[in-house]
């Protein structure tokens, strides 16, 4: 890792802020200001173009939904730092850039190199790292792009890319709500265990027509058992109300924004009427995915965009009813990701072992939380599972916290840096956290 870097004024602002709201809390501090930085000094690769390369971590590409993921609390900074405005409108720029040149890829090289997945059976580039076709992956960039907008004033990145991108995107997902019949996409990798590749000779599980839109893999990289990834369709009913306001407001094309408004209707149409089932314990809650012909999937990934997440997303107020009942039954032993251990419980994923917690839906938990002793809880659960390394992992072992996967994981470190400030009262200018925050006048 490269800690050659000094840290901007605006950060060590933020870090001083959170060491005044904990003064006690030394082992809080450290853990704080150590996974803050942690983007900054070790992921960050401006270009000669303008634009930011953004590494995970431990992998040497950039995904689409863990660059934006990464540089989100930095947005409280780039508010009076020009610099770091700069910074985050480069990495908005490349990831336009990335989606004109496929926006069926989730994670890019920094140069067309060939390296990556680049024997799955799929259409790749020499460009692109990997092809699971994601939601999130074309979510992320434009909600990045609106709360830059939001936070600094900024619009020069609203843009002909910025345009050509956001109509790639609405014609993937236009296509995509007929996967079946209109989808060019197929994705294959061999010899690997199911949750890498798609069935049916890389087209994925059959689906029906819904007016949600289809997705092969979720935020974990691993493939949808169903089509239909809620969440996912959740988050894109979001940010194409973002994408509405910025074709009216910014780039005055009202043509555009209807298109934004007409699809964002029909994908929310279609979760209402295909997403809710009626459980007898629970009452109406969100299934995680569905098929359209009566088959779904209840549970809920760590990963976001996750049904725990909805709130933090913006799809739906902190208390609404259906969310509530989605999240008793997710902080439950009836999801099979929900694991409790001595030093924690929360919410895991398939796509780590067994008995592993995220940090990032603890972060989400966290957040999502309208209670301050449950907030507190989490909090501790956070510091106490750090497995003596002072940062956060992907998925640790509740038992025994120094067994973890990923020591460098930047969307772990940044999610914790979130839910921390939060705590403290800041969160980012335009997102759905700011509006409670603001209510609640903290």
């Amino acid at each position: 890792m490269n800690t050659e870097k000094t840290i901007p004024q605006s950060l060590s602002y933020l870090i001083e802020k959170v060491k005044k709201n904990f003064p006690e809390d030394k082992k809080l501090q450290e853990m704080f200001e150590q996974c803050f930085v942690n983007t900054y000094e070790t992921t960050l690769k401006p270009q000669e173009d303008g634009s930011t390369f953004v590494i995970t971590g431990d992998i040497p590409a950039m995904w689409l939904r863990d660059s934006a993921a990464q540089v989100r609390p930095y947005l409280l900074a780039a508010e009076k730092d020009e610099e770091m405005a700069k910074l985050i409108e480069g990495v908005v720029r490349r990831q336009m850039n990335y989606i004109v040149h496929d926006p069926y890829a989730n994670a890019f090289n920094e140069t067309a190199n060939g390296k990556g997945h680049q024997d799955d059976k799929t259409d790749m580039s020499p460009m692109t790292w990997e092809r699971k076709y994601e939601i999130d992956s074309l979510c992320y960039p434009i909600q990045l792009s609106y709360l830059l907008w939001k936070s600094t004033g900024r619009t020069a990145y609203f843009d002909d890319t910025f345009v050509k991108a956001l109509n790639k995107i609405l014609h993937v997902w236009k296509v995509e709500q007929n996967h079946e019949d209109e989808s060019p996409y197929s994705f294959e990798r061999v010899d690997v265990r199911q949750s890498d590749t798609l069935n049916r000779d890389g087209k994925g599980s059959k689906t029906v027509r819904t007016g949600m839109t289809w997705s092969g893999f979720r935020p974990s990289d691993d493939a949808c058992l169903y089509g239909y990834l809620v969440p996912a369709n959740m988050f894109a009913v979001v940010v194409l109300g973002y994408a509405s306001e910025i074709c009216r407001e910014v780039l005055k094309d009202e043509s555009l924004a209807k298109q934004c408004e007409q699809l964002a209707s029909e994908i929310k149409a279609g979760i209402e009427e295909y997403a809710v089932l009626e459980h007898p314990i629970y009452g109406d809650l969100y299934v995680y995915e569905t098929d359209g012909m009566g088959r779904y999937h209840l549970m809920d990934d760590a990963n976001i965009p996750s049904l725990l997440a909805a709130p933090y997303l913006g799809w739906c107020q902190f208390d609404d009813k259906t969310y509530q009942n989605t999240r008793r039954f997710l902080l439950s032993r009836d999801n099979p990701y929900f694991y409790e251990g001595k030093v924690a419980n929360g919410i895991g994923s398939p796509h780590t072992p067994d008995h592993y917690i995220w940090h990032i839906a603890l972060a989400i938990e966290g957040m999502t939380s309208t209670d301050a002793s449950d907030k507190k809880r989490i909090l501790e659960e956070m510091k106490q599972s750090d497995g003596g390394t002072g940062f956060m992992h992907e998925g640790f072992n509740a038992d025994q916290p120094e067994e973890f996967t990923r020591e460098w994981f930047s969307w772990a470190n940044s999610m914790f840096s979130e839910f921390v400030l939060s705590l403290c009262g800041f969160a980012v200018k335009g997102s759905p956290l700011y509006k409670k925050l603001q209510e609640n006048n903290i």
